[in-house]
């Protein structure tokens, strides 16, 4: 089997972190970076170009875990809604031999004023990240009205099955290699 890269992104208080931990702690052999935290500066600007450092960083925590043989490498960021910080981040992994998985989560936005509310956060809510579109390629899970266990179950079964579609498809072009 070949190592994956799990990207999880989509908007503050869509549920990233929660889904990343929980996923991360139900596979073995994994490793997970929260990437929001290489970018925690004060005050926060996302035009701050002091932030490529941040995107260094986690390119650089990717690699030693890709590097080491983790099966399973979980990132979560909100910056990961952005193409181009996305792209940059993925080219300065110095791993080979991955395949990325990537997902956008969402809600709506009555959901997600709810839970920035719970979470105690100060000031209004943000729905700016809420409306981005996501990213090619990625799949897109919505949140609202579940779980955190019931997202795991829905984004375990996508990175299974792409794992499995994997498989027969190295083992075809194996077989294929043999005639």
């Amino acid at each position: 089997m070949r190592k994956k890269l799990i990207l999880i992104s989509g908007s503050p208080c869509v549920g990233k972190t929660a889904v990343g931990e929980r996923l991360f702690e139900s596979y073995d052999n994994s490793a997970y970076l929260d990437g929001d935290w290489c970018w925690c500066v004060h005050p926060f600007s996302v035009t701050d170009s002091r932030l490529r450092n941040g995107d260094k960083s986690m390119s650089f925590v990717l690699s030693n875990y890709l590097n080491s043989d983790f099966a399973y490498v979980f990132f979560t960021s909100v910056v990961l809604t952005d193409p181009q910080i996305r792209e940059g981040i993925l080219k300065g992994i110095t791993a080979k031999d991955y395949e990325t998985v990537a997902f956008t989560l969402t809600c709506s936005e009555e959901t997600l004023k709810k839970r920035h509310d719970k979470r105690g956060d100060k000031g209004e809510t943000n729905y700016y990240w809420l409306h981005l579109p996501p990213c090619p390629g990625d799949i897109v899970v919505d949140t609202d009205s579940k779980s955190v266990r019931v997202v795991v179950r829905e984004m375990k079964k996508q990175i299974d099955d792409i794992g499995d579609r994997t498989e027969t498809q190295y083992k075809k072009i194996f077989a294929e290699e043999d005639k």
